[in-house]
């Protein structure tokens, strides 16, 4: 396949994961010189060619990790023949770097089952989970992750072994995805990656003749993570691979070899020369809405109320009620308003950390309404989105932060937001974006949307100061 029937253009198409989970993958790319924008919905055609001709790869954020397998078949099916169409060499399913999911929820491997309909030419799957950038790594099948300052393995994680939903109980991926399909997972240890470059080829053949449906990469270093880049790229240029699954280490891999080609630029201040032609700098005055329930975030909201945010705590369980939800929403919105009109930051929160009593209470409420605890975060993020739509536009806002996948995916489809672009550099899978909006009022709207386990205390302070 060669890259001039491409028009040197598109490179990648990218689905999967909230816009915050979404955007670690924009942002690798477009820190390596590749022009990115991260849609809510496919793009048409026109649209890319006539609003960003001059982009060299797209992604469309999803909400699979939050779905059951019926429902991902109605909405992933269709969404992935849309990107078949697209003059891509490849495809991604972008997945959470900590791999959470199951076979109820997000189902990595029926995804995987599903992306073989749409690809029936393609014989195996590669299978990229680690990110160093994001101290995420895979080691002989089994996948680490950081937290407060250490490595964990993933079963022994302290929030991803205990997330709510999914939580990790096996950090064996191979073994991880054995419960959620019958394909066959191959694996290309770490020692395999080392050596030299056309041996590790014929390695990965002898891999092939085994003749697997997938096939994991041990990733550990940058220097392992771009010989992964290389060889998916290669066997995409072979037109043996369109379909690849995994982090936003796959687009870290694929720019680390595309530097060595000369396809990307040098990793350099792409993005902080981007930002300075846009004008970002620090705001006087920052919106800060967090839906996360995440002890990362519980910390990020101490340290910043501690440097001269204004905190507002949300009372979820009001939020919830059809009777109380519009006047807790005004109360809110004046408070937040109060705030901002007295050259404050007002920092909205539901919750202070995964302990936080509320989110027992608001689970059993909904539970003997009838309703599944899985709601939670549709209810709240609904109700936390058109709070924040009010807010912005009250106060002509320049710049918030929305904390949380759900509630970042319903603030941004409350302020009309059809794609963002990343502006600058914050934190590793959190950058300043800039949004295109379908409402002028909002369009070229300055926002961040943070993830649970995204950014180090200090993060909504570098938001409001443009570090």
């Amino acid at each position: 396949m060669d890259l001039e029937l491409h028009g040197g253009r598109l490179l990648l198409s990218f689905y999967g994961d909230d816009f915050t989970g979404a955007t670690d993958s924009m942002e690798a790319l477009t820190i390596n010189g590749l022009k990115t924008v991260l849609f809510l919905e496919p793009p048409e055609p026109k649209q890319l060619a006539d609003r960003f001709p001059d982009i060299r790869a797209f992604g469309v954020a999803g909400v699979g990790r939050s779905m059951g397998p019926d429902r991902m078949k109605r909405e992933l099916w269709p969404i992935l023949a849309c990107l078949r169409s697209f003059p891509t060499p490849i495809v991604h399913y972008k997945i959470c770097s900590t791999f959470d999911s199951s076979p109820a929820v997000g189902s990595i491997g029926y995804a995987m089952e599903l992306a073989a309909e749409v690809f029936p030419e393609q014989r195996c799957i590669p299978l990229l989970v680690g990110a160093p950038a994001l101290q995420r790594y895979t080691l002989f099948g089994h996948h680490f992750a950081a937290s407060g300052g250490d490595v964990y393995r993933l079963d022994r994680h302290p929030v991803m072994s205990r997330h709510p939903v999914t939580p990790m109980e096996e950090s064996d991926l191979r073994a991880h995805l054995s419960k959620q399909t019958k394909k066959s997972v191959g694996l290309l240890n770490i020692v395999e990656l080392d050596g030299d470059y056309e041996e590790m080829k014929r390695r990965y053949a002898d891999k092939m003749a085994g003749r697997p449906d997938a096939i994991l990469f041990d990733v550990l270093d940058d220097m392992r993570l771009q010989r992964a880049g290389r060889l998916i790229w290669e066997e995409a240029l072979d037109g043996n691979v369109r379909f690849v699954v995994g982090s936003s280490g796959v687009e870290y891999a694929l720019a680390a070899h595309w530097r060595q080609r000369g396809i990307a630029a040098a990793a350099t201040s792409t993005m902080t020369a981007s930002a300075q032609l846009a004008g970002t700098g620090p705001v006087e005055r920052l919106l800060v809405v967090s839906g996360s329930c995440s002890p990362v975030t519980e910390t990020q909201i101490r340290y910043a109320l501690a440097r001269g945010f204004v905190g507002i705590r949300v009372d979820a369980e009001r939020l919830i009620e059809p009777d109380e939800a519009e006047q807790t929403v005004n109360e809110l919105r004046q408070r937040a308003s109060r705030v901002l009109t007295e050259g404050g930051s007002p920092l909205l929160y539901t919750a202070m950390g995964a302990e936080d009593r509320s989110i027992r209470t608001i689970q059993q409420k909904l539970t003997a309404a009838g309703n599944d605890v899985f709601d939670t975060g549709r209810l709240l993020g609904e109700t936390l989105g058109r709070l924040t739509r009010l807010i912005v536009n009250d106060n002509k806002l320049k710049r918030f932060v929305a904390a949380g996948g759900d509630t970042s995916g319903y603030v941004t489809r409350e302020l009309g937001i059809y794609a963002i672009a990343c502006l600058s550099p914050i934190a590793p899978g959190g950058p300043l974006c800039i949004s295109y909006s379908t409402n002028s009022d909002f369009d070229g709207l300055e926002l961040a949307l943070k993830g649970g386990q995204v950014g180090q205390a200090d993060y909504f302070v570098r938001v409001r100061d443009g570090q």
